[in-house]
């Protein structure tokens, strides 16, 4: 029973570092209605400007401080350039400027700073430490408390400030949030900002497990079965969705594992997302077509 429950938390929290891509993805979804093929383009950008910064000699709260406002620019580069430009577009077609973006945003991120992988050091430790008898990851544990504190600070944002009220009224109508005076322009600089943000920490927390190169891009295709599960437009749902890929891949490794020969953690998450598709296809806590209409 000790090991189950190890492996339970250990998969728990792992899954805490897929729910951060998730986050990237429903924040933009809730404000505009697109997937964003790009954001996992905006973590590979974040995390190699940062590492690259302080392998220069920059200290780290100034690197983070000049990342996070080069995302702000970002931000602002594409409201201008492609979000205003296909206002009132089909999703189809924005889905297909922000797959053009990623690619524009690698490009951009391994011309700054090249394309060789670097190491990132946060200073924790990947080591076990024990809580009630139990062995849990430290640095697991960092980023579940990371995770916990982005979702209660967007929390806060999105339910009490005004820019939070007017995303929430883009989200539910956007034509009628326009007709009551919301500048829809500010609203999209908004939420790709705090994207930005949100990349710049998934950035760190997976360059520092696995190394920031340019395979960290493709940490969007994990988030895909956690939107699936818990919705594309829920930030809560996306915390849900990645706790149960996490508890569920490791889970499945362990004890089904050996039957199939082992390897099955890497495409049992799509196993889970293509039974909520045929059960529940707007996730857990998704919008349904019809609740839209």
């Amino acid at each position: 029973m000790d090991f189950f429950l190890e492996v339970l938390i250990g998969g728990l929290l792992s899954g805490v570092m897929y729910s951060l891509v998730a986050i990237g993805f429903v924040l933009i979804y809730k404000a505009s209605g697109v997937f964003n093929f790009a954001q996992g383009a905006m973590v590979l950008f974040a995390a190699l400007t940062f590492v690259s910064l302080v392998e220069r000699g920059v200290p780290f709260w100034l690197a983070f401080a000049v990342t996070l406002a080069s995302m702000l620019v970002l931000a602002l580069l594409v409201e201008r350039l492609v979000l205003r430009p296909l206002a009132n577009r089909s999703p189809i077609t924005l889905f297909m400027a922000t797959l053009g973006l990623a690619y524009i945003t690698e490009g951009a991120a391994q011309a700054l700073w090249g394309a060789q992988v670097h190491g990132l050091d946060l200073g924790i430790e990947d080591v076990p430490v024990e809580l009630g008898g139990l062995f849990v990851s430290r640095f697991d544990l960092f980023a579940a408390a990371t995770a916990a504190t982005l979702v209660l600070v967007l929390s806060v944002l999105f339910n009490k400030t005004r820019i939070g009220l007017s995303l929430r009224a883009v989200a539910d109508d956007t034509l009628a949030a326009q007709a009551v005076g919301i500048r829809l322009s500010r609203i999209w600089v908004a939420v790709w900002a705090v994207a930005g943000l949100v990349a710049l920490i998934t950035g760190l927390l997976w360059g520092a497990r696995v190394g920031v190169q340019f395979s960290l891009s493709l940490v969007v295709l994990k988030a895909l079965p956690v939107l699936i599960i818990g919705g594309f437009s829920s930030i809560g749902g996306a915390i849900v969705g990645g706790l149960i890929v996490g508890a569920g891949e490791k889970l499945a490794e362990i004890y089904a594992g050996a039957l199939v020969g082992g390897g099955i953690e890497n495409w049992f998450p799509y196993v889970l997302a293509m039974l909520f598709l045929l059960v529940r296809p707007a996730g857990l806590f998704g919008e349904r077509a019809i609740d839209r209409v």
